[in-house]
C-alpha cells in the first residue's frame, strides 16, 4: 500500500470519531500501526495522561513496545514522561549514548536490550494543553527527515482530536472523567488479552490480533467485546484461536 493511501485511510478512520459508536482504543491501536508503516520506524507507542497526570500506555504497534513503555512509567522516567511534562518534542534521541540517557538509565537499558537504538517523542497537544505523547522507536540510527517529523506531529494531532472529540475542553481543562473512561477501557482490553493468551497458550500479540480480527469480522466494538470477555459473559470458544487451523491439519 502506498504512503498516500495509508495517509488517506488514517484520516478517514479519524473522521469516524464523529460517530456515536466510535471505538477510541481500537482507533489508537490502528493509528500506532499506521504510524509505524508511514514513518518506517520499528515501533510506535501512544500514551495518555490519567486524572492524576500520570501517563498510561493506550496503544502500541507491538507488545514489546507496550511493555517497554509500561516499564518506563513504573520508574517515572523516559523521554515520553519528559515530553509530557515539558510539552516539547525530542527528536533523534540516541539511546546508546550514556550521556544522552543519563536522566533515564533504566529505560535506556531496557530499550537497547529490546533492540531500539534511537527514538523520537512528540506531544499530544491542543491549545497548549498536553494530554499525552507519541513515541517513535527505531532499530537503526538514521535520523527522520523534517517531512517525517511534520507527518508524525500531524498524526499526533489526529490522535489528540480523536481523543477530545465530543469531550469538554474549557479554559484548557480536559474533563477528567471522559479521559479516565478511555483509560479504564484500555485496562479492560489488557485483561481480555491476558485471558485469551492464557487460554490459548499464545503470545499476547497473537491474542490481540485474533481478538481485533474477530471484532471486525462480526461488526463488534472492540472495547465492548473485551469487556464481555473480562467479565465472563462472552463464550471465548466462539473465537477461532491462533493455531486452530494448524491443529486441524
Amino acid at each position: 500500500m502506498t504512503r498516500e493511501r495509508l495517509m488517506t485511510e488514517v484520516f478517514v478512520e479519524a473522521a469516524d470519531s464523529l460517530t456515536d459508536d466510535f471505538d477510541l482504543i481500537d482507533f489508537l491501536q490502528r493509528l500506532s500501526v499506521r504510524c509505524a508503516e508511514l514513518l518506517q520506524v520499528a515501533a510506535v507507542g501512544i500514551l495518555l495522561a490519567d486524572q492524576h497526570d500520570s501517563l498510561q500506555t493506550m496503544a502500541a504497534s507491538d507488545e514489546h513496545t507496550r511493555l517497554l513503555e509500561l516499564f518506563a512509567l513504573q520508574h517515572g522516567q523516559g523521554p515520553c514522561v519528559d515530553c509530557y511534562n515539558t510539552g516539547q518534542s525530542r527528536i533523534a534521541i540516541n539511546l546508546t549514548d550514556p550521556v544522552v540517557t543519563l536522566p533515564w538509565p533504566q529505560f535506556a537499558a531496557r530499550a537497547t536490550r529490546t533492540g531500539f537504538v534511537a527514538m523520537s517523542v512528540l506531544p499530544l497537544r491542543l491549545r497548549g494543553r498536553v494530554i499525552g505523547a507519541l513515541a517513535l522507536f527505531q532499530k537503526h540510527p538514521a535520523r527522520l527527515t523534517d517531512a517525517d517529523i511534520a507527518l508524525a506531529q500531524a498524526l499526533a494531532d489526529v490522535a489528540t482530536i480523536a481523543i477530545l472529540q465530543q469531550r469538554t475542553v474549557d479554559h484548557g481543562q480536559i474533563e477528567n472523567a471522559q479521559l479516565q473512561q478511555a483509560l479504564t477501557s484500555r485496562i479492560i482490553l489488557e485483561q481480555a488479552k491476558g485471558i485469551l493468551a492464557e487460554r490459548w497458550q499464545s503470545s499476547v500479540d497473537d491474542a490481540f490480533f485474533t481478538l481485533r480480527s474477530y471484532a471486525r469480522a462480526h461488526n463488534r466494538q472492540l472495547t465492548k467485546l473485551a469487556s464481555e470477555i473480562a467479565d465472563g459473559t462472552f463464550d471465548t470458544t466462539a473465537i477461532p484461536h491462533p493455531g486452530a487451523d494448524a491443529a486441524k491439519r
